[in-house]
């Protein structure tokens, strides 16, 4: 799992859900974002299931890029309740030294 799952999974599809959701745009691709943010969200899971980190078990940049809209995921009304090994992960990541918070719905 790497930046490129990040550019070509990821972000185009919980990055634009969240959107289009904070913004309520009528966008009729939302229900697609939204299962291919699910299908992300999935590989995430599984990927996490059993690794700390997303690369040789240590804090990378593929884990700064991930958790950037993952920790926001609510804001494109996604439920992670299901998503155990990636909320444990998001709190991981938020444990880091000089972890800041990304800003709210203000997209």
């Amino acid at each position: 799992m790497d930046v490129f799952f990040e550019q070509y999974n990821h972000e185009p599809n919980i990055a634009a859900a969240r959107f289009q959701f904070v913004k309520h745009l009528d966008d009729p691709r939302l229900p697609e974002k939204t299962a291919g943010s699910y299908r992300a969200l999935d590989v995430m899971e599984t990927h996490l299931a059993t690794r700390t980190y997303f690369v040789d078990e240590q804090y990378t940049i593929a884990d700064i890029a991930l958790y950037a809209y993952t920790h926001v995921a609510d804001e494109a009304n996604l439920d992670l309740g299901r998503y155990s090994a990636i909320r444990a992960w998001l709190a991981r990541v938020k444990a880091q030294p000089r972890h800041i918070e990304m800003p709210g719905v203000d997209v």
